[in-house]
């Protein structure tokens, strides 16, 4: 029994665990992990409290924190604006997408690196779709013309947009009576 006493002793010792010890070499303790997690939560939330205290705080800093709050909502609210114009007017709509269309990819690229940066992504480009795209975008050209000059013409307010033209079958229907057996017989019985 003395044997097994010593043994225990030596391996759990006084007040010691060796086999805990030694564990913790391999693996984290993660009641100490949890404790250390807990304090650098708790540093880092004082310290944001401590950059967003009102009392030492300027009128520039102020602004520029309600500056920075804007480009979400403001890229949200415009993307609703833009739906909302496509169902009011889709004549106005399909002008301005047709506008869109002519921008060059290397430019759409250049303004979602920039709005993927400013929200934290990243963005990577390949010089082949770069060449690509910009080709592409450019024989795109003379159908937007065309597109923008047909989406004039149907305009409510284009001048001549109620005109028959030179279409003679067109003049004729719409000034020539219909027939209504109804409307003969009336004028019979009238007169």
């Amino acid at each position: 029994m003395g044997l097994i006493t010593e043994l225990a002793a030596l391996i759990f010792g006084s007040r010691r665990n060796v086999l805990r010890e030694t564990a913790e070499v391999f693996r984290e303790n993660a009641e100490a992990g949890a404790a250390r997690s807990h304090e650098v939560q708790i540093g880092a939330l004082s310290q944001f409290g401590a950059e967003f205290q009102q009392a030492n705080r300027s009128r520039f800093d102020r602004i520029m924190d309600g500056v920075n709050r804007l480009p979400r909502p403001l890229l949200a609210l415009g993307t609703l604006a833009l739906m909302i114009s496509a169902l009011v007017n889709p004549v106005w709509f399909a002008a301005r997408m047709q506008g869109l269309a002519l921008v060059p990819e290397p430019l759409w690229w250049l303004l979602g690196v920039i709005v993927s940066f400013y929200f934290g992504a990243r963005h990577q480009l390949k010089a082949q779709e770069f060449q690509r795209g910009l080709a592409a975008s450019m024989a795109r050209v003379p159908q937007a013309v065309e597109n923008i000059t047909a989406l004039d013409r149907l305009r409510a307010d284009a001048p001549g947009s109620a005109a028959a033209g030179t279409d003679a079958q067109s003049k004729l229907e719409a000034t020539e009576p219909e027939f209504n057996p109804a409307l003969d017989r009336w004028k019979a019985q009238r007169g």
